[in-house]
């Protein structure tokens, strides 16, 4: 039997370490909601590490995550803190056995201050895309 694993590690700089205690408070509101859901969330830890600055979020897998609710999270803190900029983190799908087609990630930026999507590719829809002449790299 194989494990699959999603592994991610980035930051989030919210500008103040007010801000970084605030985030703490909604990351555990998040955390609440994915314990609701059905299959629950993989989610991911957040810390405020002091070699990351004390306003600087270290979001990272706790050995599988879910990228999709970084990216809620992040946008949530792009909101409640008044964020600009671009943002954007990748990730590494994986296996604990060798696998067809078991391995893989992807990437995703956004827009804090409009909180939309500039881009995202995910290699694997990249790959069949490309090998099924229906996209790929230009």
């Amino acid at each position: 039997m194989a494990d699959y694993f999603t592994r991610f590690s980035c930051l989030l700089d919210v500008g103040t370490p007010d801000n970084g205690d605030r985030a703490l408070d909604l990351y555990n509101q998040l955390c609440e909601e994915g314990v609701a859901e059905d299959p629950p969330s993989d989610g991911f830890l957040l810390s405020i590490q002091p070699e990351h600055g004390g306003t600087r979020l270290w979001m990272h897998d706790g050995g599988s995550g879910d990228p999709q609710r970084v990216i809620d999270f992040v946008l949530i803190c792009a909101k409640e803190f008044k964020l600009t900029g671009l943002w954007g983190f990748q990730y590494a799908n994986t296996c604990s056995n060798a696998r067809v087609n078991a391995f893989g990630g992807g990437a995703h930026v956004l827009d804090l201050g409009t909180r939309e999507t500039i881009a995202w590719i995910s290699t694997h829809a990249w790959l069949e895309d490309t090998l099924a002449g229906t996209g790929g790299a230009s």
